[in-house]
């Protein structure tokens, strides 16, 4: 007899998917969601999608407005800045003390090159998500469970950055050849250089951010 998930486990990973659906674009910041549809979709009592949507909005992943629903959260300018500074601490800290040897750069290898591709089809929002995929990859270095799940809630926040964003060639492409350029270092054996490119790519890559923000009116 299947052993029947619990309503704690389930609400977990609902959770996990809906973030995940975040992270990779699906869920684009502003979009309205639908309760009759997410739960048919995801097979789950409308109950058990609410203790979700309950969880998320706590995140700041997901937003309240009374007598009109459930929306993806659009971030602001406070919130994007508060998400480089801890981007900074959690993935120039993991190259820091990192070692050649580590799983992990297989899967920032993997990432780059999965890039390139999509870059030569003009998929840039593929590109994006090699790149996150390449950011999740160093914080992995860290082999600390605890960062890492604080740092997919930081991935999908940023996602929501992204997707505000109408140029995603001008916002992932210069970063294909970064990650590469990082890789490199790291290989190596230069943690230490490969964290310093890394604090000067998150610099650059804030600006970049922050001045699509204004020039669009979003803050």
């Amino acid at each position: 007899m299947q052993k029947k998930t619990s309503p704690q486990i389930l609400s977990q990973k609902v959770a996990n998917v809906i973030r995940q659906k975040i992270t990779i674009g699906e869920l684009p910041p502003g979009e309205r969601l639908s309760e009759t549809a997410l739960s048919e979709t995801l097979e789950i009592s409308r109950n058990t999608l609410r203790e979700v949507f309950r969880v998320l909005t706590q995140e700041g992943l997901l937003t309240y407005k009374p007598n009109r629903g459930v929306f993806v959260s659009v971030p602001d300018m406070a919130s994007i800045m508060d998400i480089y500074r801890v981007r900074r601490l959690i993935e120039c800290d993991a190259l820091r003390h990192a070692y050649p040897m580590h799983p992990a750069i297989v899967r920032m290898q993997d990432s780059v090159n999965q890039a390139k591709i999509f870059q030569a089809q003009q998929d840039w929002s593929g590109v994006g998500t090699c790149n996150m995929h390449f950011h999740t990859a160093i914080v992995e270095l860290s082999d600390s469970p605890r960062l890492f799940k604080q740092y997919q809630l930081i991935l999908a926040e940023l996602r929501l950055a992204f997707g505000l964003l109408n140029d995603p060639q001008l916002l992932h492409a210069p970063y294909i050849e970064k990650n590469e350029q990082i890789l490199t270092l790291l290989m190596d054996g230069k943690a230490q250089e490969a964290a310093i490119a890394m604090e000067n790519y998150l610099e650059i890559s804030e600006r970049t951010v922050l001045a699509a923000f204004s020039r669009h009116n979003f803050c």
